[in-house]
């Protein structure tokens, strides 16, 4: 879920960084049902940009993931069929190669997240869908990941959180046309079992838009 500048971060922690989706198990299957909700029907092929250790791309069937930490991509093997060493801002990919990407907080580790989204454009076909995630900053869960990133946490004190209408300006300006968004963890870190994705965004932890390029 990174880009150069947080390479090193994820470099060191990817064992670390993996165990959190046991740890937290509940948290995670509520994010990893909203992501296979908007991924289910998406075109192939698809690619997750930041893939990580590859929780999402496996859920969600992404073929191709693509994240410079060669750490989190030895962890990912056997989750993803294909997998790549490199950035969103300069994606190894020819243009108009996708059908679908993937985007899972990833620009909220960004160097420049415009040029991602710019760049994700530039690989998706004519009528390619791109879902983007965040934590939005404006939900008490970014609240509290915000505050522990002051108090210097490993990874939310490297992080940048954007409000809900900043991500669908950043995809609109990328060139996307915004058509779906869908949210979760509106209970936060404190989710009594999993919860089923919502259009009701006030509050949601976790909110993930869906982006067509027309």
């Amino acid at each position: 879920m990174i880009l150069m500048s947080t390479r090193d971060l994820f470099e060191e922690n990817a064992e670390d960084y993996d165990r959190w989706y046991e740890e937290n198990a509940e948290v995670a299957e509520s994010e990893g049902r909203l992501v296979e909700s908007l991924m289910s029907a998406a075109p192939e092929p698809r690619a997750e940009i930041g893939v990580g250790t590859g929780y999402f791309a496996k859920r969600a069937g992404v073929g191709i993931g693509i994240d410079p930490a060669a750490a989190m991509l030895r962890i990912a093997r056997g989750r993803v069929e294909h997998l790549v060493r490199g950035t969103g801002e300069h994606l190894p990919l020819a243009d108009s190669s996708l059908g679908s990407v993937l985007i899972v907080v990833t620009i909220c580790f960004a160097d420049d997240p415009r040029k991602m989204l710019e760049e994700s454009f530039r690989v998706l076909r004519k009528g390619g869908i791109a879902v983007v995630c965040v934590v939005p900053r404006d939900s008490p869960l970014g609240e509290l990941y915000i505050d522990l990133g002051r108090k210097g946490h490993r990874y939310y004190s490297r992080a940048r959180f954007y409000g809900k209408s900043e991500v669908a300006l950043l995809m609109r300006e990328a060139g996307f046309e915004v058509v779906e968004a869908l949210g979760t963890l509106r209970h936060g870190l404190k989710a009594r079992g999993p919860e089923e994705p919502s259009r009701e965004l006030e509050g949601a932890g976790f909110v993930c838009f869906k982006g067509v390029k027309r």
